[in-house]
């Protein structure tokens, strides 16, 4: 016959099972609360901030930052005249691409922030199209948008 420890025993619950159980507990009770914490934490290096450029104890007067300037948009119609394109910018005639570029080169020096459109009609080829871009990037513009009509219109 097989003698057994005293400390295995059958059927009975040893020292060692029931100081683990509340160790266990406490253990996945800390887990879940650092997780929580862990994922609401907003990161600060995100969030926008203002620092004051004056340094010292001087008081610091509120100044208002003055307001965005809006400009008005810069429509450039590119239409087809049988063979020849058509321009227009603001609706007013322009005889050439040439000219094209002037006058965004002039309006550039003025306004550089203005958006620039470029509404070519369906049938005016692509290659008259890319030109106006080309122009509208060399006189400085960043701000290049294309309009188009829906289709049957």
């Amino acid at each position: 016959m097989k003698r057994l420890s005293p400390l295995i025993r059958r059927g009975s619950e040893t020292d060692l099972d029931t100081a683990m159980t509340p160790m266990i507990d406490v253990v996945f009770l800390l887990l879940v609360f650092f997780v929580w914490t862990a994922s609401f934490q907003i990161v600060e290096h995100i969030l926008p901030s203002e620092m004051s450029e004056l340094t010292g104890s001087d008081a610091v007067d509120n100044v208002e930052p003055p307001p965005p300037k809006d400009f008005e948009d810069i429509v450039v119609r590119i239409g087809w005249n049988g063979q020849t394109p058509d321009w227009r910018i603001n609706d007013q005639a322009v005889p050439s691409l040439s000219a094209v570029g002037e006058q965004l080169k002039t309006i550039s020096e003025i306004q550089v922030e203005a958006t620039v459109i470029l509404r070519p009609e369906p049938i005016v080829p692509l290659g008259h199209v890319i030109e106006a871009y080309d122009i509208a990037k060399l006189a400085g513009f960043e701000q290049i948008s294309f309009a188009v009509n829906p289709r049957g219109q």
